[in-house]
């Protein structure tokens, strides 16, 4: 693989000429320097950014996109949020995907009865209701909504359907209930990076093997960050649209903001295949088109890959990995190590090692990576008249849809699977976010899911449950489980693979699909169960603001995982205030409390009452302020809590990392910068203030952070903001940014929050 950061021309969508180098390319040597400037418009892109955006500047993009797409553990706050905000009939398709059926196991009936609010919703306001077990929505997404040249918002991060040429991304509810409501998502137009396929996969490399062979390339030094990825070249045409989906999905994990891909007869048949042909579109560059960087891709030296605990990115060959066990795993142990050392646990693969061989206790392939046809088919190939054998090893699958499964079923695939000892079960995402297949303390699984983050896999750190997770692909998971579980590259099977005619059946969806959209009824019931909460009234921001650090967390990145923990929460997501007793319960076990303690001062100041005389700790603050000649102004300020991380957001879009922050009386985060963009329009939604901080750091837990003027400053437009560290010794400033923010979200976070922004008229 290699990568250029300097700009590069692709002449004729298979030339490639660098900047700097235009005079050895004839073609471009006669362009005038305006003409080579508006090769950036030749994109794909680029083309259906321009076809979607509302604000007439290409630079500051306004976006309404063609459909819309949440699951249940995300769409709960979008509707709550946008019938809040005064939503009377959804504008575009919004798919309601009850894939992740989270399993609730706290709150009795707490599950379905989300599935009932989101189908009353569905009939009322005119959306679409996916029973479970019929899909994993992004499965659904593909077969029923992506086509050419359109654009698809999801409350899931790994919303991508760039290889069917829908440019895609996850987003918070927050931006899920604009786009309901009429509004625009408004971003800077991102770079553009070309990756260049060129070569065929050698047989047993699967796409996840391309997708972490990419990750581990450019994840770290975030050289593809909040960009998009278009792939384009020769080798597009090697891979099926299924093994293309499957690389698709995971450029989530690169941090890129959105993907595509050019497209060709094949994904012209994939679509007519699934009913839909109208919805292709040839997408290809024009004759001479810039992009802002290039990776370069050869598939043919791709080799079977593993991503060992805890990021997508801790990427190797499996032949690598192999020949030098007890150094990479004594490697990532102590990566591994640091992170659970708050928990006094320690990862131990080593002991793994069964006579120089690498010895995993399961295997999972599901979802929207691993689901599909082709994935499970080529795994059912490999272990077609062998066993797993008795001796602890598992392997569970998951087919992505119900038409999958039915032809898993049609073509005797789920014959082989079942008969290998393996387990065929039904559309589902637990397995992908640590709500289902969870290993034994000290297990190791392998994974062809999308994520492999601390505790994703399921177990609780916290109660001094460990397990770890790594990523493979379906092909070298069925390897490993022929070979009684001792890893083995997918490259060292040498039998065939048998090449299916796959045949959509749309029945399934048909009878238990329910499609209000475009028929909205307004006097359709909405129930709501008892489990479901309302969203607690969110005071506005005052003129001044005083912080008091809960959290302070050193960890090079902290994962939305780490910050609102799967599993036990996910019972919660329909209830803003009791999801929010779990934020960061696995990282940081104390900041619940510590936040409920400075939000009763905020509550005593909205109540009237006066708790920087009343409150010890606040009546400390008052005094060294006064000292310090700060007139405190009581009643024209606001106290919240402050969250420091180096690198916060990576990984899901689930906005309760944020909307939790702000239930809790959060008012700011300060950070080196976002993991993500989507965290970062979290905060924003639910009104707080996302800084930033270069400066060394004089704070930590428990210390007071003055930030005076902040309201005038933010509504002015002022990005960088003069804060003050309280001491007894004296006021030390702290240079904070707020940069990148529009009008429209400074009057989001002044409001206190999105629901109370358009509670005033905007």
């Amino acid at each position: 693989m290699k990568k250029w950061d300097g700009g590069v021309y692709l002449i004729d969508g298979r030339v490639l000429i660098k900047k700097g180098e235009e005079a050895a390319c004839p073609q471009l040597a006669r362009l005038t320097g305006e003409e080579r400037e508006r090769a950036r418009e030749n994109t794909i892109s680029y083309g259906i950014l321009a076809a979607h955006n509302h604000s007439g500047d290409m630079d500051r993009l306004q976006l309404r996109f063609d459909a819309l797409v949440g699951q249940d553990m995300t769409y709960m706050g979008v509707l709550e949020t946008a019938i809040a905000s005064g939503v009377r009939e959804f504008p575009v398709p919004f798919v309601l995907s009850s894939c992740h059926n989270a399993l609730c196991m706290n709150d009795g009936t707490s599950n379905e009865d989300d599935h009932v609010f989101a189908m009353g919703a569905a009939r009322r306001y005119g959306g679409i209701f996916l029973p479970t077990h019929q899909a994993v929505m992004h499965q659904f997404m593909r077969e029923q909504y992506a086509g050419g040249g359109r654009m698809i918002l999801g409350a899931d991060s790994h919303t991508r359907y760039g290889a069917l040429g829908t440019m895609a991304t996850g987003e918070g509810g927050g931006e899920l209930a604009k786009q309901l409501l009429g509004k625009t998502y408004d971003i800077p137009r991102p770079e553009t990076v070309l990756v260049y396929l060129t070569g065929a996969p050698v047989p047993g490399v699967g796409p996840q093997d391309v997708a972490l062979a990419l990750i581990g390339e450019v994840f770290g030094e975030g050289f593809v960050k909040n960009r998009i990825l278009e792939f384009c070249g020769p080798g597009v045409a090697s891979l099926s649209v299924d093994f293309r989906n499957g690389v698709d999905v995971m450029t989530t994990e690169s941090s890129a903001m959105f993907s595509i891909w050019e497209t060709d007869g094949a994904v012209r048949d994939w679509l007519a295949c699934h009913g839909r042909e109208e919805a292709y579109q040839r997408l290809a560059p024009g004759s001479v088109a810039y992009y802002d960087r290039l990776l370069e891709l050869d598939l043919s030296a791709i080799r079977p890959m593993i991503a060992l605990p805890f990021h997508p990115s801790n990427a190797y060959t499996i032949e690598e990995l192999n020949a030098n066990l007890e150094e990479i795993l004594f490697r990532t142990e102590e990566a591994c190590n640091a992170q659970m050392a708050e928990f006094g646990l320690r990862v131990d693969l080593r002991s793994k090692i069964v006579k120089g061989r690498l010895r995993v206790d399961q295997g999972v392939i599901a979802g929207c990576a691993g689901g599909l046809f082709e994935s499970i088919a080529g795994a059912a190939d490999i272990l077609w008249g062998k066993t797993i054998g008795n001796q602890g090893f598992s392997l569970n699958i998951y087919p992505a849809s119900q038409p999958i499964l039915y032809e898993l079923v049609e073509h005797k695939i789920a014959s082989a699977i079942l008969e290998s000892g393996a387990n065929l079960r039904s559309a589902f995402c637990g397995p992908c976010f640590g709500a289902g297949d969870v290993p034994q303390n000290g297990g190791f699984s392998i994974r062809h899911t999308t994520r492999n983050f601390s505790n994703r896999e399921g177990s609780r750190p916290g109660k001094g449950q460990m397990a770890t997770a790594a990523l493979m692909d379906a092909l070298s998971i069925a390897a490993t489980a022929a070979n009684g579980g001792l890893l083995t590259p997918a490259t060292e099977y040498q039998g065939g693979y048998t090449g299916y005619t796959y045949t959509f059946n749309p029945k399934m969806y048909r009878d238990r699909v329910l499609d209000c959209f475009g028929k909205a009824d307004p006097a359709a019931e909405i129930v709501k169960g008892p489990g479901i909460g309302d969203i607690p009234q969110l005071p506005p921001l005052r003129e001044n603001l005083l912080l008091r650090c809960t959290a302070f967390i050193t960890d090079p990145v902290t994962t939305t995982d780490e910050l609102i923990p799967n599993g036990e929460s996910s019972s919660y997501r329909s209830n803003f205030a009791k999801i929010a007793e779990y934020t960061l319960s696995a990282k940081v076990p104390e900041y619940v409390g510590r936040c409920k303690t400075v939000r009763g001062w905020q509550q005593q100041i909205t109540d009237g009452g006066d708790p920087f005389a009343d409150e010890e700790a606040l009546a400390g603050v008052a005094a060294l302020l006064q000292r310090h000649g700060v007139a405190l102004d009581r009643q024209n300020t606001c106290v919240g809590s402050l969250l420091y991380a180096n690198r916060p957001g990576d990984g899901s879009a689930r906005e309760y990392a944020a909307s939790n922050q702000k239930v809790l009386g959060g008012w700011a985060n300060i950070c080196r910068q976002y993991a993500t963009k989507r965290y970062r329009s979290n905060l924003i939604n639910w009104g707080v203030l996302p800084f930033t901080c270069q400066e060394e750091l004089t704070f930590g837990v428990g210390s007071f952070l003055w930030v005076p003027g902040i309201r005038s400053a933010l509504l002015a437009g002022e990005s960088d903001i003069l804060a003050y560290v309280v001491t007894e010794e004296a006021l030390n400033p702290i240079r904070l940014s707020l940069d990148q923010l529009t009008q429209k979200e400074r009057t989001i976070i002044a409001e206190g929050c999105l629901i109370n922004y358009y509670k005033q008229g905007n």
